[in-house]
Formats: structure tokens, sequence, C-alpha cells
């Protein structure tokens, strides 16, 4: 065996300490069976590679369980038999320490010096604006797995790059189809200062604003990435006195902010909407402190009984011993859908996996995605609910899926959304 087969799981202090590499490249036995010798050697000398770039030291709550979703995703495809008649598929995983010039730093060493054959993943939205525009200078497929930002497949997006999570636009159409149904005229939002938080305020504040104009925003925070001064914040949006919020916060953050808003009472007889409160990563850790009463989208992971789900859960609790977070969906899904796409190109050619990603079908956890054509947006939805407290932690009551090909604008309309080819 080759070096690079012996290479064991890094654990995450281990990527913290060192911010190498992480392969992953499970033998498969059904591989074996049936090949020649020199077939064999020929599929286990040319893996199919992904260059895998996350925050991994910077948000381990979501990339953690982001991680394992996709280990999980790379063992199934390489028990199964690999890729393209045996190849294995392999997975060399680096933290970009939540810095662009990191991530285009070791993007470019993944494709110079590891070879790989596309690129994977990121977390924030400026991170995967970054590595999105070096796949497009690069000509290498991208699938970003997490960021939201819609400049990623609209203003800014590329015939390299593909996303696979829903955007803000559309996680903001979501929550607007249930805020417009308030009574609430005067409304303030908190979100962090950076693509993310300002591309979910702005379509927040768009599409609540077409379903009812009688609507006003009286107030904006706009907190630093995970620098919120909690006291502050939550001291100048009560002095707007707004009938309900938009959060945008999440992590850290999100604690302070709720714990900070819970003690001085702004919470009180205003509804708040927030985007991502309900997903576990950021809901589990609050513990009998999580908010009750806000309408949120998130992930209900006990209380989703579709086989498709129930099979990923199982497999997941029997592999971790845990039960999966949202990332852990997301990790999941990217890796299964680039298995898909080199199947379909029956190569690993950059062009040939980019026209195989566009228009490409695949089963996930949540569902039938498709990654739309047009934009190269995904069709994964989200859960819409409203968080509660029960047995001493935070979940969601009323919850519903909604489909996220039904919050897309038209492929017609996305043609002035997006750069001409």
């Amino acid at each position: 065996m080759n070096r690079r087969q012996l290479l064991p799981l890094f654990g995450a202090a281990l990527c913290a300490a060192a911010c190498a590499a992480t392969v992953v490249a499970l033998p498969s036995a059904a591989r074996a069976q049936g090949a020649g010798a020199s077939g064999a050697q020929g599929a286990a000398a040319h893996p199919v590679r992904v260059g895998e770039i996350n925050s991994y030291t910077g948000l381990p709550a979501f990339t953690i369980p982001y991680r394992q979703g996709w280990q999980l995703a790379v063992e199934e495809v390489n028990a199964g038999g690999g890729l393209l008649g045996g190849r294995r598929l392999e997975v060399v995983s680096r933290d970009d320490a939540g810095k662009p010039d990191d991530a285009v730093r070791v993007a470019q060493e993944l494709l110079s010096s590891e070879k790989v054959d596309l690129l994977a993943g990121t977390y924030f939205s400026h991170i995967g604006l970054a590595v999105a525009d070096f796949a497009a200078r690069n000509k290498v497929p991208f699938v970003a797995a997490e960021p939201l930002t819609d400049a990623i497949t609209w203003s800014k997006g590329n015939r390299y790059t593909f996303r696979l999570r829903p955007s803000t636009y559309m996680q903001a159409a979501m929550l607007v189809e249930e805020a417009a149904k308030l009574p609430a005229k005067r409304w303030a939002t908190v979100a962090p200062n950076y693509e993310y938080g300002q591309s979910a305020v702005g379509w927040f504040r768009q599409l609540l604003k077409e379903k009812r104009p009688d609507v006003e925003f009286v107030a904006e925070q706009w907190p630093a990435q995970g620098k919120l001064e909690a006291g502050p914040t939550v001291q100048a949006l009560a002095a707007a006195n707004p009938e309900a919020i938009f959060n945008v916060t999440f992590g850290a953050d999100l604690a302070k902010f709720v714990r900070e808003g819970e003690g001085r009472g702004l919470f009180r007889n205003r509804k708040v909407v927030s985007l991502l409160t309900g997903e576990p990563e950021y809901l589990e850790p609050m513990k009998d402190e999580a908010p009750e009463g806000w309408i949120v989208t998130g992930y209900p992971v006990e209380q989703i009984d579709t086989p498709a789900h129930k099979a990923f859960r199982d497999a997941y609790q029997a592999r971790f011993k845990d039960l999966p977070k949202l990332g852990s969906v997301v990790g999941y899904a990217t890796m299964k859908a680039i298995a898909a796409a080199v199947e379909k190109a029956g190569s690993t050619d950059p062009e040939k996996l980019v026209e195989a990603l566009a228009g490409l079908t695949i089963d996930s956890p949540f569902g039938r995605v498709v990654f739309r054509a047009s934009d190269h947006q995904a069709t994964m939805g989200a859960y819409v609910g409203t968080t509660a407290v029960k047995d001493g932690r935070g979940t969601l009551t009323g919850w519903r899926y909604a489909d996220g090909a039904a919050y897309l604008p038209s492929d017609e309309a996305v043609k002035a959304l997006r750069p001409a080819p």
C-alpha cells in the first residue's frame, strides 16, 4: 500500500493544529471482484480525487458534522465498487482558516500538487466567492457545498461553479411567506456584516415589501461576524421599538444574542423570524435557553420519517454514534452529487464534468435535487418551523419542507441576474 492509502482520517484536533491535508481513500472489496490484476492496479493508481476546502477550525459546530457526512458518502461509493469501473473516490481536505486568501492558496496547492480533479466545499460566502473565481480562472469544476450568497450563482456566477444548499434568496423567500402573515408593520434586522448577512437582509426586505407594502424597517444592526457585542446590539434594537425582528446571526453570536435579548425583554411580545436558527448545530448548544416561538429555517432531524432520510440517519448513527446535523446532510449530498457527476460524465475531464453537473439529478436525504442548468443552483430545500423547548433542549414544531424549486426565479429571469457565458 502506498503512503496515501495508509493515512488515517485526521481528527478535528489535528486539523486545527496543523491545517494539514486529510485524505479519505477507502478500499472497496467490490472493486477487486471481477477485475483483472492489471485493471485493479490501474484503478488503484488513478483514484478520482476531490480537493475539499472548508473552515474546520473556524466553525467546527457545522464543519465537523459536514466532514462526517462526506466521509460516509465516500465510504458508500467505494464500498459499492467505486467510480468509472473501479476507481476509488478520494478526498484531499484542507482548512481555509476562515480567510479567502488562504482558501485560494490551498486551492492552487490542491490543483497543482495534489492533482485533484475538481474542488468542493467552503462555508463562508466570501470564501466561496473567492474559490469560485479561482475555479473560473483555472477552468476546474467547483461544487460549493454551503456558502449561501446569491452572487455565487447569479451576479458572479460562472461556468465552473455549482451550489448545493438553498441560497439566501431562497431561504429569505421561505421565511417571507410566514413573515407576511404576521400583523407586524415595524421591522428591525440584525445580521453579520459580510456578504451572507448583507444578502439575506437585502432579499428579506425586498421580498417582504413586495408582499406587504405597508411594512417599514425601523432599525438595523450589523455586528462583525463572530464579534457580536450583545448588550449594545440588543439595546439599539429595543430603542427602535420594532414589532418584529429578522435575525441572521448564527453560532456563538446567536447564543449571545438570544441570552441578552431574553434577559432584556427584547423578544417579549415581538415575533422573531430567523435564518438557520432551527439547525441542530446552533439550536442544540443553547439547551433550555433556546428561543421559543421563533419562525426559522432548520432541520428537525429526529422527526423526519421519509424512507430516504431514515436510511441516511440510520447509516450516519451507525457510523458515528450520533444523530446527523444539517452539515452532515450537506457534506453527504455534496459528495454523492460529485460521484453522480463523474459517472454521468464517464470521465474526470473538467469540461465533461461541468456538462454533467448542469442539469444533474440526485437523490438526497431530503429527496430529489436538481442542479439547474440555467444558474447551477440546486433545488435542495429547507425545513421551516417554529422553535420550542422540549425535554430541556431546542426543537422545531409545526414544520414543513419547503422545496427549493418553488423558491427560485424562472430560467428566463435568471438571464438578467447572471453574466452572459
